[in-house]
């Protein structure tokens, strides 16, 4: 029987390996829009609310990113669209993302569990 040392370095790197992984678990959990939306919360915030957004716009895209699949039942209307310029200028539209729940306005990205409360669903 054989009795090696195991180096320190190959304990730093096997450590490194496992902090690396556990971070990336922690990041894909995070951003992970099904951990947080449901089709039915999806469409509760869509009945609820609009969204106002522009192409182009990171935060608008992060926002969208939060709904996954179910951003199709999210009342969202693009600013930077010709046919809706108007409309964006008319609800006084200043950035983007924008939500209009209950008559009052947020701006910036807003959190699932935020929409949840705002629209009482």
């Amino acid at each position: 029987m054989t009795n090696k040392k195991v180096s320190t370095s190959t304990i730093w790197t096997i450590g490194i390996i496992l902090v690396v992984l556990a971070f990336s678990t922690y990041i894909i959990t995070k951003n992970n829009p099904s951990s947080e939306i449901t089709e039915e919360l999806a469409k509760c915030i869509g009945q609820n609310s609009e969204l106002y957004t522009q192409t182009g716009c990171p935060a608008c895209e992060r926002q969208e990113e939060l709904f996954g699949e179910y951003l199709k039942h999210i009342n969202s209307i693009n600013c930077f669209l010709t046919e809706n310029r108007q409309l964006c200028i008319n609800k006084k539209i200043e950035a983007t993302p924008t939500w209009i729940i209950n008559e009052k306005y947020y701006k910036g990205v807003q959190t699932i569990n935020s929409l949840k409360d705002l629209t009482d669903c």
